[in-house]
């Protein structure tokens, strides 16, 4: 759909020049990016929408389908971005690198887009082809590439670039069939990530310009304000559209617990975050400085000097670019571009601790680059130089951000690189300091992950995963009383803390304290009785503990669960058996469980089930 449009558009122009620009925006793209495909899977969102997600890995399946379109898993809900990581899986399995490409096609397929329909609105060669060429290689933009996770930014600004083209031939010659193509196309962009709720304002701005469907926005004239109803009556099914999709988003996001309630951020707070927030914005477009993957909501920043400044510059800039307007009309539509769509995500409702995000400005940005290109061209009308001047100053503009880039690039190579990255160029980052922490425990490093831990419980003492990580890497070094100390922290912080209730139990078990291990081995197993896990921890703490009829119990119901096929348990089970002193019982699950790792190629499980066998049969005591 897309290169037919493209092809379409480009025979409609029919300009060389056209074709050499698109060439040359597809060569900058790639440079600006390849790296990316040498870069694997971060352990941050990756894992929820690619590596650790079975559905999304099976690929595109009837069943696969339907959850996309009605499951509300990660507090999200956009089948097409599901649909488009499943497709990625079946045709590449899960290697990153191909990931990445899919990612970065997208990319450059927005660029290519954005220019052909800029330049087809505005017949304007040079401000169209700038424009494109900032969007394709801002480093902002890297963590929409380089992160499969936001696999749903490109893919959403896609269909969002397609309802620009199908709305401008429409604007063109409307009709009912091209009305309903650009409907379509807006409905796909809401499913694959619903910020674009604010296109159908866009569509509104671009009848003011560079559409000029709108002549003047007085509402004293008829004809005028008459033209406005209509067009506004127009977008109506837009607006639907974006309001259904906004419920959907808000339920989905509050039932998966995204959304922050007013307790943890007041509405002042957001409200202050939200003016600051836009200056900042504006600041690394122009600036692409110290980028992060999570900038935390510094509250010792919001200084009412800060606010009252940042508000003070919003508004001056709005009344500069609403005064100049009629001759300038650009202007308001890109600075209304940026203002408006990022509304959803500047943190009113606030979804996460982040107080902004890099990859929200991969469409609003678009706006300022606007600005900026057709603010040169009129700030430089008639100078005898303009042309070389534009074309130095834009040249070395590509270039340096080109650089920027690729370096940015690298920083997304793997999780340490591009934590350990977020970390110097921010400061109390608590949740950076707990992922990488995480990222080292998982790679069996644990001195680097003790000490982001502590470091993370230092800026956040009630981080209760940092708590809980940390508890089990001291239990690993020996050191229980101060494992015990962080799981008791974690359970105090959230009494709901499963995993705190198991951890604990197990160190205390470790200790010989058997009776304080099982009261929280119990805990455990019933808040969460659906894990035969949990029951066969808490059947080892019983056999120890002598309590046999509970271990009995306890061993039985982990069996069930697993429908008697998992060889540890039904080898928990033996042990139980022969504590009760019924040692058929207990050699007869021990051999179906030896019976079991052999058929698994468990060599090892199986060995050990055999000595277990030995013992039970020659001294009729529990080992």
């Amino acid at each position: 759909m897309v290169i037919c449009l493209l092809i379409e558009q480009m025979n409609k122009e029919s300009n060389k020049f056209n074709i050499l620009v698109i060439i040359l925006l597809g060569m900058i793209t790639f440079i600006a990016f390849e790296q990316v495909l040498r870069n694997g899977f971060i352990d941050y969102d990756d894992g929820v929408y690619v590596t650790e997600n079975p559905v999304v890995q099976s690929g595109l399946t009837p069943g696969n389908i339907k959850w996309a379109f009605t499951t509300d898993y990660n507090g999200n809900w956009h089948p097409l971005t599901w649909l488009s990581h499943m497709l990625d899986c079946q045709i590449f399995g899960t290697n990153p690198s191909l990931h990445h490409l899919s990612g970065l096609l997208l990319h450059i397929a927005n660029t290519l887009l954005l220019f052909v329909v800029l330049n087809a609105m505005t017949s304007a060669l040079w401000q169209s082809a700038f424009v494109a060429a900032i969007f394709a290689i801002h480093p902002l933009h890297v963590e929409s590439v380089a992160w499969v996770a936001e696999r749903k930014d490109v893919l959403s600004a896609l269909f969002w670039l397609l309802t620009m083209l199908t709305y401008l031939r429409y604007a063109e010659r409307p009709s009912t069939g091209r009305y309903l193509l650009t409907l379509v196309a807006f409905a796909l962009g809401l499913m694959a990530k619903p910020m674009l709720v604010t296109l159908p304002f866009v569509l509104l701005l671009l009848d003011y310009w560079p559409l000029k469907r709108i002549e003047n926005l007085s509402l004293v004239e008829s004809s005028s304000r008459q033209t406005i109803y209509r067009l506004v009556l127009e977008k109506v099914p837009f607006l639907v559209l974006s309001a259904c999709c906004s419920i959907i988003t808000f339920l989905v996001q509050r039932s998966g617990e995204a959304v922050m309630p007013l307790t943890v951020f007041s509405l002042r707070l957001r409200l202050a975050n939200a003016v600051f927030s836009y200056v900042r914005y504006i600041g690394k477009i122009f600036w692409p400085k110290d980028l992060a993957i999570f900038y935390p909501l510094q509250t010792d920043e919001l200084t009412w000097v800060v606010i009252l400044i940042s508000l003070a510059f919003l508004m001056v800039a709005s009344f500069v670019v609403a005064r100049l307007a009629p001759a300038h009309r650009y202007l308001p539509v890109g600075w209304f571009w940026f203002i408006g769509t990022l509304v959803p995500v500047i943190g009113i409702v606030q979804v996460g601790g982040q107080a902004m995000a890099d990859r929200y400005t991969y469409i609003p940005s678009i706006g300022i680059f606007i600005m900026v290109a057709w603010g040169a061209v009129e700030l430089l009308r008639g100078w005898k130089y303009r042309r070389e001047a534009l074309s130095i100053t834009a040249s070395v503009i590509i270039f340096v951000l080109l650089i920027y880039t690729r370096t940015q690039v690298r920083y997304w190579q793997n999780s340490i690189s591009i934590f350990e990255h977020t970390l110097s160029v921010t400061k109390n980052n608590a949740l950076i300091h707990y992922d990488l922490g995480r990222t080292y425990h998982l790679q069996n490093i644990p001195d680097k992950a003790i000490k982001n831990y502590l470091e993370a419980i230092r800026i956040d003492p009630n981080d209760l995963e940092s708590h809980n990580n940390l508890g089990m890497l001291l239990r690993n070094k020996n050191k229980l009383d101060e494992a015990i100390d962080h799981f008791r922290k974690a359970i105090e912080i959230n009494p709901g803390f499963i995993s705190a209730y198991s951890n604990l139990g197990r160190t205390l078990q470790l200790q010989g304290k058997l009776d304080d291990a099982i009261l929280y081995l119990n805990i455990s197993a019933k808040m969460q009785p659906d894990q035969p896990e949990r029951f066969n921890t808490l059947a080892i703490a019983c056999i120890q503990a002598g309590r046999v009829n509970e271990a009995l119990e306890s061993a039985l119901q982990a069996c069930k669960m697993t429908k008697y096929s998992e060889p540890r348990y039904l080898d928990t089970l033996a042990s139980a058996y022969a504590a009760e002193g019924n040692f058929t019982e207990a050699i007869k699950a021990a051999q179906t469980a030896q019976s079991l790792a052999q058929t698994a190629g468990d060599k090892e499980l199986a060995d050990n089930i055999h000595t277990h066998i030995q013992l039970l049969k020659q001294n009729p005591v529990t080992p």
